[in-house]
């Protein structure tokens, strides 16, 4: 059984509550979406198939517990479900990071699932399956990417009326799109309006790390 992966790379972990770790980030090619903001580009097309064996070899090759599957889009291939499952199976933390359009009941409930909910400067604010938040279990993650604003506006709205900020060990997120949306000003309007969320920064980039 093979998946299309663009690279497999050990760094620091830069986004969710698990930033700041070492962590080995499986990234697979292809993506349904095209965020204006979109720092991964490359990973659209480019690629190359690896068996899930394989894969789970160049893992274990830099002897780091800590794993996560992202893109691209992960859940455009049928195969990453078993990719999740043959990780934890190894015994390894998983992480999977989705942008918020593709259903993630498939996924083990072991697996925590990081799901970047799409604001309107992406473009693809439609796109987003809101039916995932009542598919989140304890454990995962929403992140909002914010560039302005309306941005803010839109995902406070979502968190608000959903209810998602009281979801139980699932964190919210609010990063700001690097170098564009001051993290200052982004942290004086969740303070402002007491809104119980996490400001989150991209700390792989702070540090120049892939």
């Amino acid at each position: 059984m093979s998946i299309v992966v663009n690279n497999i790379f050990y760094s620091i972990q830069g986004e969710s509550t698990h930033a700041g770790r070492p962590c080995v980030l499986v990234r697979l090619t292809g993506c349904n979406l095209r965020c204006s903001y979109c720092d991964t580009r490359y990973a659209y097309e480019d690629g190359r198939e690896m068996e899930i064996d394989n894969i789970i070899d160049t893992v274990a090759a830099y002897g780091c517990s800590l794993v996560e599957i992202t893109g691209g889009e992960p859940l455009l291939q049928a195969e990453t479900p078993d990719l999740v499952l043959k990780l934890l199976e190894s015994k390894y933390e998983v992480l999977l990071e989705t942008n918020g359009s593709k259903d993630i009941s498939s996924l083990d409930d072991r697996c925590a699932k990081i799901v970047d909910f799409k604001s309107p400067s992406s473009g693809m604010s439609e796109k987003n399956d809101l039916e995932n938040i009542a598919r989140l279990s304890s454990g995962d993650e929403v992140k909002f990417v914010i560039a302005n604003r309306s941005d803010y506006e839109f995902a406070r709205k979502l968190v608000r009326t959903t209810g998602l900020h009281k979801l139980a060990n699932c964190p919210v997120h609010f990063s700001p799109v690097f170098g564009k949306q001051d993290p200052g000003v982004l942290a004086d309007w969740i303070l402002n309006d007491r809104l119980d969320v996490r400001l989150h920064v991209q700390l792989h980039k702070l540090i120049n790390f892939p």
